[in-house]
């Protein structure tokens, strides 16, 4: 099995069934974890926050991958270019903590969920799974072959965050 690993404000994209990705230390950071369940396609991105306009040298075009707004539509046509398709993907989510702003000052972790529910919502992409919020950071692991997507919180065991699916077909926001 290969280990790809994803940095902070970076991707990975791959169809290669013996392929792992895997992303360090997301605290107000979130991972965008996707899966095609026939092409095996496996995509992983972490970003940092949530717009690009922030970024006033170039709105994101030197460090796409840095933003919501940049990052999350890159990650999905990199997978479609490798035969995903959108209506058989699983998307999971992790991240999103206040491990820095104890006080809630600039909601950075909050922030960028909110972005990126809405680039999704807008897009039409479902969420079938997630773990975010809280104070502590996270690991996350996305198993190309399988599309098992496990997390590990500081001092914790791992475990899956499954895709969840409600009976009517659709998805379900769902915290493991």
């Amino acid at each position: 099995m290969s280990t790809l690993v994803v940095g902070v404000g970076d991707c990975k994209v791959t169809a290669d069934p013996s392929a792992e990705l895997v992303t360090y230390a997301l605290g107000s950071c979130i991972a965008v974890a996707i899966w095609d369940p026939i092409s095996r396609v496996a995509g992983l991105l972490h970003f940092m926050l949530p717009d690009s306009a922030v970024d006033r040298s170039g709105n994101g075009r030197d460090h796409p991958y840095r933003y919501a707004d940049t990052g999350t539509p890159m990650l999905f046509r990199e997978a479609y270019q490798h035969g995903a398709e959108k209506k058989r993907l699983v998307v999971r989510l992790a991240g999103g903590a206040s491990v820095v702003d104890d006080h809630g000052v600039f909601n950075i972790g909050k922030r960028n969920y909110a972005a990126l529910r809405k680039i999704l919502w807008k897009a039409g992409v479902l969420v079938h799974g997630e773990e975010v919020g809280g104070t502590i950071s996270r690991t996350v692991r996305l198993d190309s072959a399988s599309g098992r997507m496990m997390i590990r919180p500081p001092g914790e065991a791992e475990r899956e965050i499954r895709a969840q699916t409600g009976r009517d077909g659709g998805s379900q926001c769902q915290n493991a």
